[in-house]
């Protein structure tokens, strides 16, 4: 069976305008793309509209267009797309995989401690399944996916173009998840699925941070009977405390005043993805990395694996 045409995307969420760690993401995903002669998309993450800033998605657009990484088709919102997510979520809750959860977080923790079990992961909570059985007369807060259904195994195995073969036993690891929020808001795992399917997304390039949400983002694909793109997760560029360089911790906008200060950003994720320096126009640098981006990760024929040179 011939694979279908290759789609990628960026999907930044407009909480700020990009910075240098955004900015090795969004090259990343361009130079795939077009070193296999794909398309590459920019779908706006904005369904967590508390968090978003006014006037931050042009200002992100302008950013991309002015170091030349250029969509190929209308910039998709997800705002715009509740519709899809709220269709997704009824057939999850006809497939009995969905679920709705009355707990507060207080309500989770006192659980755990009476298991005996903290259960924390990453500052969150591990869901101990209260409600999978009924609200016993609290009200709906959340809706949660069934990561466990009786019967199922909820480890997930899969292979990163980058980090190679990663493991997740979501159930454990985990727990049921939310798919829509106790203030009514769209979870990323579901709106992210749903949007991949949508836009035919074959190949899934972003940051490492973001890996290990794949294993929940498979287990959606598969109860939705929808495909699984590939995944490749770009190295992290950090901030000088180590941490993940992020609007949150201080990353200062990305410079794009003048072609010089454009060549230097570029240049500097670039280096963060192994690439060398290229000189020009942001345009003509572009045309520099691809084919240096196609020597290391070029996809074999069938599509199933990945070729990593270190020529």
């Amino acid at each position: 069976m011939s694979q279908p045409p290759y789609i990628g995307r960026f999907a930044p969420s407009p909480t700020g305008p990009l910075h240098a760690g955004s900015l090795v993401a969004a090259l990343a995903s361009w130079l795939d793309a077009r070193a296999h002669g794909g398309q590459w998309q920019v779908r706006i993450e904005d369904i967590d509209t508390p968090r978003c800033v006014p006037g931050a998605s042009d200002t992100i657009l302008q950013q991309l267009a002015t170091c030349g990484l250029l969509p190929d088709a209308a910039p998709v919102y997800q705002s715009q797309r509740g519709t899809l997510y709220q269709q997704a979520l009824e057939q999850l809750t006809r497939q009995g995989l969905a679920y709705p959860c009355g707990c507060t977080r207080q309500d989770i923790a006192a659980a755990l401690a009476i298991s005996g079990h903290s259960r924390e992961r990453h500052a969150e909570l591990i869901y101990p399944g209260t409600c999978r059985s009924g609200l016993n007369g609290k009200p709906a807060r959340a809706w949660r996916f069934l990561a466990s259904p009786e019967g199922q195994s909820a480890n997930v195995t899969w292979t990163d173009r980058r980090l190679g073969t990663q493991t997740q036993t979501v159930s454990d690891q985990v727990g049921d998840f939310v798919l829509r929020r106790a203030d009514g808001l769209w979870a990323y795992q579901l709106a992210v699925v749903v949007d991949d399917a949508a836009q035919g997304i074959t190949d899934v390039v972003r940051g490492e941070d973001l890996a290990d949400n794949t294993a929940r983002q498979i287990l959606l694909q598969r109860a939705l009977g929808l495909p699984t793109p590939r995944y490749l997760h770009t190295p992290l560029v950090l901030a000088t405390n180590g941490e993940k360089l992020s609007k949150q911790n201080g990353a200062q906008a990305l410079l794009t005043s003048n072609s010089q200060a454009v060549l230097a950003a570029l240049n500097a994720a670039a280096a963060c993805l192994n690439l060398p320096a290229a000189s020009g126009t942001p345009s003509e640098a572009l045309a520099q990395w691809t084919q240096p981006w196609a020597a290391q990760w070029a996809l074999k024929s069938s599509g199933e694996r990945f070729h990593h040179s270190t020529a």
